[in-house]
């Protein structure tokens, strides 16, 4: 009688028997982040193809029978309406005077925080809280608290030592809405500046206050091109959510007296006007600059990143 032996299976090169492969590994790790993936597609992605296919449209809420596809009339039409270009004017004017205003008082309180003293920790969150309020509150807070004409603490302030009584709102509102954003959006300005400050290589900066450099030259040749990064990351996000800002033009000015940017003019088509498809066309433009500055906002991001982590 001969034995019959049965030879062992080959296995497959690079994989063991008995055990899943590779890729069913990467599914069953990246499997209980579906459902949330799934939520923000749903949340932010399906909704702007709408908009996206609403803007092609010429529809009006108010004849949704009537409505036909005009292609890119409604871009043209947002690129050309004179009111339109005024609000994007606005747009650019705002947030270039909000960031820029932001930027530097941000830079003088990062540097005053950045030395020590006594109630340094209080004084930081004092600063620090103007960036928590809600933003409708604190469009509200400046437009009854302090622009007022009748019991607002600015003009309090002035007739207690005998001056006019401006009506704040109507004589400056591009003014009033800038003043309003730039200290709420100074704190964020100062922590990232701040940040920057207590990266800064000290031993440099003391073999340069032994070789005689005054403050300003330390600042001048040493802190201010170290900061370049962390200025450009504060402009870059800080004009990211400004140039999308709604809370403070229909707060304080209700986008009147010259006051309508683009997001504001938005909800006028939407809301007022009823048109979808214009409005829908003047928020894709919005999304397309946010994502544009965002862009070089993620790129300035990986350079910090790529200098800290690189050997010295």
């Amino acid at each position: 009688m001969t034995a019959t032996t049965t030879a062992p299976l080959a296995a497959t090169p690079g994989r063991t028997v008995g055990q899943p492969s590779a890729r069913l590994r990467a599914w069953a790790t990246r499997a209980p982040l579906l459902p949330a993936l799934v939520f923000m597609i749903a949340v932010t992605q399906l909704p702007f193809v709408a908009t996206l296919v609403i803007s092609f449209f010429d529809w009006n809420a108010l004849y949704p029978k009537a409505r036909r596809f005009t292609g890119l009339d409604n871009y043209r039409q947002v690129l050309t309406d004179a009111d339109l270009r005024h609000s994007v004017w606005t747009t650019v004017l705002l947030t270039a005077a909000v960031v820029l205003a932001s930027l530097v008082l941000g830079l003088a309180l990062a540097l005053l925080l950045d030395r020590r003293f006594r109630g340094r920790g209080v004084v930081r969150t004092l600063l620090i809280a103007p960036f928590l309020v809600v933003p409708v509150a604190a469009a509200l807070l400046w437009k009854h608290v302090l622009y007022n004409p009748e019991y607002g603490l600015f003009n309090g302030l002035l007739h207690y030592v005998g001056g006019p009584q401006p009506d704040w709102v109507s004589r400056t509102p591009l003014l009033a809405v800038e003043a309003s954003l730039v200290w709420q959006w100074t704190p964020f300005m100062m922590l990232i500046l701040l940040a920057g400050l207590q990266s800064r290589d000290q031993q440099q900066i003391e073999a340069a206050r032994v070789d005689g450099a005054s403050d300003w030259q330390i600042f001048r040749h040493l802190t201010l091109p170290h900061l370049r990064r962390y200025l450009e990351l504060g402009a870059l996000l800080g004009s990211i959510y400004i140039v999308q800002n709604f809370d403070a033009v229909f707060t304080i000015t209700s986008g009147g007296l010259g006051t309508a940017n683009l997001p504001y003019t938005v909800y006028q088509s939407f809301y007022q006007a009823h048109e979808n498809g214009l409005a829908s066309a003047a928020g894709v433009l919005v999304v397309i600059g946010s994502i544009v500055i965002a862009t070089f906002a993620l790129r300035v991001v990986s350079s910090l990143f790529r200098e800290e982590v690189s050997p010295a």
